[in-house]
């Protein structure tokens, strides 16, 4: 049945549009179903409904439009009841404006991915720009959504002339496959965090430590710091067995839904008040919690959120344009690397173009966003990592977006349950995914030290600092200064001071008109313009469409990229099956000896080598085995001679 219905709907015109497996059509994307999809983004959507009660809790502590004075903010009990009916606004605003931007970004440009008001930058815009309560910021409340939307039209008009998709090109390719593995250690530290688990929490002395212990043993002054009893909390060894093992098995025998059924069965044991690991607790949080949870479908008008609150007249001051310029390098670094690390993990990324199918319309609708969300007073919009679990799952198109917005106008009306799927349900899946995308690193460039250390940069320093820009600048800084510095020695010194060994032989090759082609526009504008743009000074009346030999090279390209990941994955599978092998022949042949005596001497009569059990040094490879077939046919993939 459910085949049929896959067929039915991948013949049909939905099927075309996003481009289903089965649909016909040049560039539709292989393994695509529509069931898959929608399964998919109902593993999204639970891995991401965490932002509507956290967005809402870390805006809501600017005091918005709330008065009072920096001495009773507090202690004022009506300034209490303003504030409480600002994070209910809040919560509404940001499941609307995720409905609208994910719903725009699926069905215009057909990615499986789902948008909201990004963290990070929202506790930014709320305790750096604003200020606790309003106090002690940069700006005003209504000044930083001047900047915020500002931002987005900036950002907009930059996408169409291609600039945001410019700086993903210009990126080095050890540094785009590290920017990828990045989000996957930074999706894992969010799982294993406050956030997520509390398997990890604060340490006065190493910064990080063991957390996941109950509330009293909590150090009041320091929140997800524990003085003792770590572990003990029985809510994050349900996530760690219900929502971890329990994941792991289910991907190990490859069950459909695998994401999402621990995340559900976990999310309905902590309801009920009676249970253990309830998510209600007798508390008067719990209480307040669970008479939300208890009205299950709900409307709440917007009260103290609106246009209105935008100060226009703030762009007279220098403060905005430095929060202007703060939002406007962080976001081009964050969403760009997020939405070039999600193409690729869902097999739509083109290593010749260093680009992705869509990305012109994604960076236009991801601009547009920004500035809408900033009339609800929001934090800027972008692409959520939490993708990645709809990815694993199989999403591979718009529907997958299509059912995560679904799932967000739902929660118009059903925010009760919807805020409720505890972190510790979650946690595990955001780690479980994290480790499928560290794999980009086999693919970085390690025996080159010039590309080694900042693609390890990017990677360590996305969890450590909590942010997907600075690891990216980190790695940029030190690329630059590594392949920058020992060309000019080699300049100063007129020669003498050669360069490194392996610089021509090891580095990876950077050129940023490397997959340029030579249709149509010449020089440097085929780098910055963006295809349809190129396309319409062609004279192509539908400039907006790809014609049938754009599309025969991106397809080209996407699959050359795919080969190219299956192709090392295929040689360490073959290092492993040789490996394996000959492990095995070891052992068959000790027990097969009779001469017990002279192999307890040492010597032996195994007919194999000295190197026999041993796992070969990196970068070492047996001319006997098959792996120098796999290398060579990955160099083939690569062009190499």
């Amino acid at each position: 049945m459910a085949e049929n219905l896959n067929d039915k709907v991948a013949a049909s015109a939905v099927g075309r549009w996003f481009r289903l497996d089965g649909c016909g059509h040049p560039l539709e994307r292989k393994g695509s179903r529509f069931t898959t999809e929608l399964r998919a983004g109902l593993v999204t959507f639970t891995a991401m409904a965490y932002i509507l009660s956290v967005n809402a809790s870390i805006l809501s502590d600017t005091g918005g439009t709330c008065p009072c004075t920096i001495d009773d903010c507090d202690s004022d009990p009506a300034f209490a009841v303003c504030k409480n009916e600002l994070r209910q606004d809040y919560v509404v605003a940001t499941a609307a404006m995720s409905f609208v931007s994910t719903f725009l970004m699926s069905v215009l440009a057909n990615l499986p991915l789902g948008l909201a008001p990004g963290l990070g930058v929202n506790a930014y815009l709320a305790y750096s720009v604003v200020g606790y309560n309003g106090f002690g910021g940069l700006t005003t409340f209504g000044g930083a959504f001047a900047a915020v939307f500002l931002e987005g039209w900036l950002f907009f008009f930059l996408s169409v002339f291609g600039l945001r998709q410019m700086i993903g090109r210009l990126l080095p390719r050890s540094l785009a496959l590290a920017t990828g593995a990045g989000i996957g250690a930074f999706l894992a530290f969010i799982g294993l965090g406050p956030n997520g688990l509390a398997v990890i929490g604060g340490d006065t002395t190493n910064l990080i430590g063991l957390g996941g212990c109950l509330a009293e043993y909590q150090d009041p002054d320091l929140p997800n710091y524990c003085l003792s009893h770590v572990l003990q909390d029985p809510r994050i060894w349900a996530g760690i067995f219900g929502g971890g093992v329990f994941t792991a098995l289910l991907l190990m025998y490859r069950v459909r839904g695998a994401l999402l059924w621990p995340i559900l069965l976990v999310s309905i044991a902590a309801w009920p008040r009676t249970s253990g690991i309830t998510l209600f607790p007798h508390t008067e949080a719990g209480d307040q919690a669970f008479d939300f949870f208890k009205n299950v479908a709900t409307w709440h008008s917007f009260t103290h959120l609106g246009p209105s609150n935008i100060e226009w007249s703030s762009y007279g001051s220098g403060r905005v344009w430095l929060a202007l310029i703060t939002f406007l390098y962080t976001d081009a670094l964050d969403t760009t690397a997020t939405l070039f690390s999600m193409s690729r993990h869902a097999g739509l990324f083109d290593d010749t173009t260093a680009d992705f199918e869509g990305s012109s319309v994604a960076f236009l609708v991801d601009a547009f966003c920004i500035a809408i969300g900033a009339l609800m007073n929001l934090s800027p919009c972008t692409a959520f990592i939490e993708s990645a679990s709809g990815i694993t799952e199989g999403g591979r198109t718009g529907i997958t977006g299509v059912t995560i917005s679904f799932f967000f106008f739902l929660s118009l009306f059903f925010a009760p349950i919807f805020a409720s799927f505890p972190d510790y349900a979650t946690g595990a899946t955001l780690f479980i995914v994290g480790s499928m995308m560290i794999r980009n690193t086999s693919m970085i460039n390690w025996g080159f030290v010039g590309d080694a250390i900042p693609a390890f940069l990017t990677i360590i320093l996305m969890p450590l600092t909590n942010s997907i820009a600075y690891g990216v600048i980190a790695g940029i800084i030190s690329w630059m200064i590594l392949h920058i510095v020992p060309q000019l020695v080699t300049l100063i010194t007129f020669g003498k001071v050669p360069l490194p060994e392996g610089w021509d032989t090891d580095k990876e090759l950077y050129d940023v008109w490397l997959g340029v082609d030579e249709r149509g526009v010449k020089g440097a504008f085929k780098l910055v313009l963006p295809p349809w743009m190129q396309r319409l000074i062609r004279g192509k009346k539908r400039f907006w469409e790809m014609d049938y030999d754009e599309m025969m090279a991106y397809k080209a390209g996407r699959e050359l990229t795919i080969a190219k990941a299956q192709a090392i994955e295929e040689q360490r599978r073959q290092e492993r099956q040789d490996l394996a092998s000959r492990r095995k022949g070891a052992s068959a042949a000790r027990y097969n000896s009779d001469d017990s005596d002279s192999y307890a001497a040492g010597e032996t009569k195994m007919p194999l080598n000295d190197d026999v059990g041993r796992v070969p040094h990196f970068g070492q490879q047996d001319p006997s085995s098959s792996v120098g077939k796999g290398r060579a046919s990955l160099d083939d993939l690569e062009g190499r001679n």
